[in-house]
């Protein structure tokens, strides 16, 4: 793979198997009579894949050139950040410890016990809890407390933030993504229409659009909401974008209208299932065998589906759906094979 060019100055480490693929769902293709492409970002290699391994190489790639040599964050139960910071950490050979928030009210033991939190309880993170599940700058702020904590102690702590705050470093492993998703549409000469991607924490929607921009492709990135209205979520893309162009030193010229973000998908919230996603998730694993997950993936695939059912894409149409991974969560969720 060629050294990224808008990202090169800047430190990290090598987490992930890059490229990922870039596969055209032939099965789903045919159903809907276009070409829908996946960018298999659920393939990155660190601990079961997704998209937070090219935002880790980044911010770990600054915390070591800071002298950290523990790493802090927070998320979710069912956090795939939380459980690929434990695996990053594990293989850059620092020490972790996680936060774990209640954000999603779901009782099942399954939730809390299988997928994700199983696997940083595998791999060993100290794990501390939040009682409170929509207060970033608060689980931030216990985080940035429990690091004064380990200085103190003798250690060189880095926290790793989900709020807006602060520099977004996990972008701008998105804007390297960018730049390698159109070199391999480049060399299979397709042209896409539109861009369909999670949007969360931002980092990787801001990135994504980031890269494309300042490669000179103005086509839709459709972000879908998984856990705020579309009017916040728009606001949080753009803060992210303008830090990150502060980061690079150059304006891309991204504007409102740039930030295109869809909450029809996220009722009843963050973690939870609706009717829409629990059948774009059947239908990829049961089509092409290929698994979403319920909070991120298979909202922005629903998303897609209803995209190609309203509108008149044709055979001559490409649209690329980029996969953030996040399968280990399946596990917390039984009630999908429950029928």
């Amino acid at each position: 793979m060629a050294q990224p060019m808008l990202t090169k100055s800047f430190p990290s480490v090598n987490l992930s198997h890059k490229p990922t693929p870039l596969e055209r769902l032939d099965n789903l293709s045919d159903d809907y009579q276009t070409n829908i492409w996946i960018k298999r970002d659920d393939c990155t290699g660190l601990a079961f894949g997704g998209n937070k391994s090219r935002q880790l190489e980044y911010y770990i790639g600054h915390a070591k050139s800071l002298g950290a040599d523990t790493l802090l964050t927070t998320g979710a139960i069912q956090s795939n950040h939380v459980r690929m910071t434990v695996a990053a950490a594990r293989k850059t050979n620092m020490d972790v410890e996680v936060q774990l928030e209640h954000r999603v009210d779901r009782d099942q033991v399954e939730y809390h016990e299988s997928g994700n939190p199983f696997l940083v309880k595998l791999m060993g993170a100290k794990i501390h809890y939040y009682p409170v599940g929509e207060d970033e700058d608060g689980a931030d702020q216990a985080m940035i407390d429990r690091a004064e904590v380990l200085k103190r102690e003798g250690k060189k702590p880095y926290v790793i933030p989900m709020s807006s705050a602060s520099t977004p470093y996990g972008a701008l492993g998105y804007i390297e993504a960018a730049e390698e998703i159109l070199a391999q549409l480049e060399s299979i000469n397709i042209a896409p229409v539109r861009f369909f991607v999670p949007s969360g924490s931002a980092s990787t929607h801001a990135g994504l659009l980031l890269g494309l921009r300042a490669s000179g492709y103005a086509l839709p990135v459709d972000g879908i909401c998984v856990r705020r209205d579309a009017q916040s979520q728009q606001q949080r893309v753009l803060t992210k974008v303008h830090s990150v162009e502060a980061l690079l030193g150059f304006d891309v010229g991204i504007v409102s209208d740039d930030v295109i973000c869809d909450d029809r998908f996220l009722a009843p919230g963050y973690g939870l299932l609706n009717a829409p996603a629990t059948a774009a998730i059947k239908l990829l694993a049961r089509r092409e065998g290929i698994f979403l997950d319920p909070t991120y993936s298979g909202k922005t695939f629903a998303a897609l589906i209803d995209c190609l059912q309203s509108s008149s894409y044709g055979m001559d149409d490409h649209i690329v759906f980029l996969h953030t991974g996040g399968s280990p969560s399946l596990f917390g969720y039984p009630e999908l094979v429950s029928d």
